[in-house]
């Protein structure tokens, strides 16, 4: 007997995840040539400057938190040790990895200015190493 791709229940978060992200997409603003603002408020005269952006930020923060939780419950880890000489778990690793991105993105800032590529990259390359290492 061959074992499934994945649990229903998995494809259905999956699904729901997926749909919000195209909720947040449909709903964003337009350009006058039918493009997508990504700069421009969803909620005009709204309390916060809810953006894109932004809300794809905290949708992806969200997505990752489902997607740890599914793989603690799926496939639980032990603690390991790692160069920083404490026991972490994968929850563990993505917050040291967040909290160190959030860091670097603000220090980019303050040195290099606006254009956030540079750091996107920076962060990727600062996370994978978390990850493997600590």
């Amino acid at each position: 007997m061959t074992r499934p791709i994945a649990p229903p229940w998995i494809i259905a978060v999956a699904a729901v995840i997926l749909a919000i992200l195209a909720a947040l997409v449909w709903a964003a603003p337009r350009t006058d040539e039918g493009g997508v603002d990504f700069t421009a408020p969803m909620i005009p005269g709204g309390w916060m400057a809810w953006t894109l952006a932004t809300a794809i930020f905290f949708w992806v923060i969200g997505s990752l938190l489902v997607t740890f939780t599914i793989l603690g419950i799926n496939r639980p880890e032990t603690p390991r040790v790692g160069i920083l000489r404490i026991e972490t778990t994968r929850g563990d690793r993505l917050f040291i990895s967040l909290l160190g991105s959030a860091f670097l993105c603000i220090a980019w800032l303050a040195v290099l200015g606006p254009p956030l590529w540079g750091a996107l990259i920076l962060c990727l390359v600062y996370a994978a190493a978390v990850f493997r290492l600590v």
